[in-house]
């Protein structure tokens, strides 16, 4: 006779589920900068029954970013003592996951305008190898406007995601996503490092991933806007938009084979 499911409770399920991702070491990076009042809402969040890891990198901050990591238990707090860049920051999170043997890296904003409770579903994706790479989207369904997205940030998103979806052959609902999961495969066939230390970092990454064929899958995510949450001003925004464009430009020459930049070598 079967075990009547009335038996199964919750925390019965996250084991078995944890037991099936057993073979996969999974960490969670947070890419901080002035995050002293976020981080805890973000860290408390984070499914430690499935997480083997968490990272902290904090990019100098000027508030007490690395105190209130310390302090709230995260066990691998590294801060740089001068800023190196959103980009720079990353680089440090990869290249600090893979030192310590992780198979599945998160990376997440620890701004909390992404959910933690996402991650069962984004490492089992990439834990049964259905997507390499997965990407928490703020535009399938209604997540970016209803959270209070800036609505010229929105157009603009729109505008550049279509762009690149021509440019790169792709059927990404966005690119810009601060909430993003590879396999470690993924860094075993990039050089992260060839590209730049600045927000266009996100961008040419996904761009050499869509270069080796990998494929992308995404996941619907809520996103929260508020005045502690980071966000680039209008001006940096230019530079990111510009530092896309040239990113897709770059992908399609290299694909056609009439210049490779050093990003797809």
């Amino acid at each position: 006779m079967k075990p009547s499911l009335k038996f199964v409770s919750i925390s019965h399920i996250l084991i078995i589920f944890t037991l099936v991702l057993n073979g996969k070491q999974i960490a969670v990076v947070l890419p901080a900068y002035n995050a002293a009042q976020t981080v805890g809402k973000t860290y408390r969040e984070i499914p430690m029954d499935l997480v083997d890891t968490v990272i902290l990198v904090d990019d100098a901050s000027k508030d007490n970013t690395s105190a209130v990591a310390q302090e709230l238990g995260i066990e691998h707090v590294i801060r740089h003592e001068s800023n190196k860049g959103y980009g720079g920051n990353q680089k440090s999170c990869y290249e600090k996951a893979l030192s310590l043997g992780a198979d599945i890296i998160i990376m997440l904003h620890p701004d909390y305008q992404y959910t933690p409770k996402l991650i069962h579903a984004i490492s089992g994706i990439i834990a049964y190898d259905v997507y390499p790479v997965v990407l928490g989207s703020r535009i399938l369904g209604k997540g970016a406007l209803k959270g209070g997205m800036p609505i010229y940030k929105y157009i603009a998103n729109r505008i550049l995601t279509l762009f690149q979806n021509i440019l790169m052959g792709q059927k990404l609902s966005e690119y810009h996503t601060g909430y993003r999961a590879f396999s470690k495969e993924i860094f075993e066939n990039i050089n992260i490092h060839s590209n730049s230390d600045d927000f266009v970092f996100d961008n040419q990454m996904l761009a050499q991933i869509c270069f080796k064929g990998y494929e992308i899958g995404e996941l619907t995510c809520p996103t929260k806007y508020f005045e502690e949450a980071s966000s680039i001003n209008f001006s940096r925004s230019t530079t990111y938009g510009l530092g896309v464009l040239k990113t897709s430009l770059l992908f399609r020459l290299a694909k056609w084979k009439v210049f490779t930049h050093k990003i797809f070598k």
